[in-house]
Order: C-alpha cells, then sequence, then structure tokens
C-alpha cells in the first residue's frame, strides 16, 4: 500500500505543473453591461430577439482597447454586430441618461460613447471600483434619427474593455431627456420612478424611456437592473 501512495504521489507531482500551463489565463474580474437604454444584449438575455450564447451571459462582452465591435471581437457573440436583426429602438431627446449594470465591480480608467466612430461623451473612472449600477447623462451632440451607440467600459489595470451597443431613434421621443435620471415624460405616461417610493404589485412606472410594472411589492429597485426574473416588467418604449 505504501508503494502505492508513493506512485500516487509521484503522478501528481508531475501531472500539476502540466495543468498549471495548460490553464487559459484569466480575464478581467469585472463584467457589465448596459441595461438602460435597452442594450443589444440585454434584449437578448430578455428574448425580444433571437440571439446565440450572449443571450445567457450579457455581461460577458469583453475585449481589447480600442475596438469599435459590439461583438467585443467575440465571434460566438457575432449577432451583436448584425444591424439587420430586429432591435428594439429607444425613442430619446437630446440626451439619455445610460444605467450600467456591473456584476463584478472592477476599477475603471473610463466610460466612452461613440456613435459611428466618433467619441460623444467620456466620463473619468478616476482608476476606482464602481457602484454596482452606474448611471451617466450622455448629449448626442448634432446626432438625429436612429443611431447605433456604442459603449465602452475601459477597466483600469488590463488592458480589456466591455462592449455594449444601444439602438436609439434620437428626437422620436424624450427616453433620456435633458431632466436626468428617470428618461420619462415626452410620449410616457405613466409616472417617473421614484427610489424613495413603495410600489405594489401592477403598479407602472416610467424610467429610460420605457414603461415598467412591478410584479409585486418593492422600493429603492431601479427599473432594468433586477433581470428577467426581477420585480420589474419591461412593457415596451414609450
Amino acid at each position: 500500500m505504501n508503494m502505492k501512495r508513493r506512485a500516487a504521489v509521484a503522478i501528481g507531482a508531475l501531472v500539476a505543473p502540466v495543468l498549471a500551463v495548460s490553464l487559459p489565463a484569466s480575464t478581467a474580474s469585472a463584467h457589465g453591461w448596459v441595461t438602460l437604454p435597452t442594450s443589444r444584449q440585454q434584449q437578448c438575455a430578455d428574448g425580444v430577439v433571437d440571439c446565440g450564447q450572449i443571450k445567457y451571459e450579457p455581461q460577458s462582452v469583453e475585449g481589447p482597447k480600442g475596438l469599435r465591435s459590439c461583438s467585443g471581437g467575440h465571434a460566438e457573440y457575432a449577432e451583436l454586430d448584425d444591424d439587420s436583426k430586429s432591435w428594439k429602438v429607444t425613442p430619446v431627446g437630446t440626451t439619455a441618461t445610460f444605467t450600467w449594470h456591473n456584476t463584478a465591480r472592477h476599477a475603471t480608467a473610463n466610460w466612452q460613447y461613440f456613435i459611428g466612430g466618433q467619441k460623444i461623451a467620456e466620463f473619468d473612472g478616476h482608476n476606482q471600483q464602481p457602484a454596482a449600477d452606474v448611471s451617466q447623462q450622455v448629449n448626442f451632440g448634432g446626432f438625429t434619427g436612429r443611431q447605433k451607440v456604442l459603449a465602452v467600459w475601459n477597466i483600469a489595470d488590463t488592458a480589456n474593455a466591455f462592449y455594449s451597443c444601444v439602438d436609439v431613434n434620437i428626437g422620436g421621443g424624450s427616453g433620456g431627456g435633458t431632466g436626468g435620471g428617470d428618461g420619462g415624460g415626452g410620449t410616457c405616461t405613466a409616472p417617473a420612478w421614484d427610489a424613495t417610493r413603495v410600489y405594489h404589485g401592477g403598479d407602472t412606472v416610467s424610467y429610460g424611456g420605457h414603461t415598467w410594472r412591478a410584479k409585486w411589492w418593492v422600493t429603492g429597485d431601479k427599473p432594468g437592473t433586477t433581470g428577467e426574473w426581477g420585480v420589474w416588467e419591461d412593457l415596451g418604449a414609450c
């Protein structure tokens, strides 16, 4: 028995270095995506658009910094680059509030927003760990009509970034508005979401250019950040 034990230990010692060498290097521990206005990967996760693997992991569109693709260079997420798919377009005003939901918070260099390769906004992350939900007011400048906004989260201590594309119709409504956080008003008839209010099942609010219905009692949970099985049901753009 002692001979067998010694042999097993010896084999384990030989195999361990091989396994260590063969395991892939880990990427950044940060993960996140834009939930409002509803991004392409959020629509995939919600089943609004028929997508592939990305519907299971909307937070994982990670690639080298400097890319200008919705898929972050991942072939398995190629659906995100397909402009011909039936992506839901959010009507917005001259500005809109973009909300990132971060499932793993990592030190941030900055957030950037692009339309057609042109940078329209940048927000400094100060190399600090962000909150679980980060909202930023983006001004679209002179852009109007239907546009694809590429949102980029640049990580501070790795060479990687996270990518998220959002389809908007600038001037097609006020789903973001110059007034800031709620994104209501314009064609939205439900009252704007209030973080301090208690909502009950069946109550409706407007937020991010969408109408939301509470499935049960809730207070403080922001619409669009609780996921498909969360408290808020997305009733669509308003």
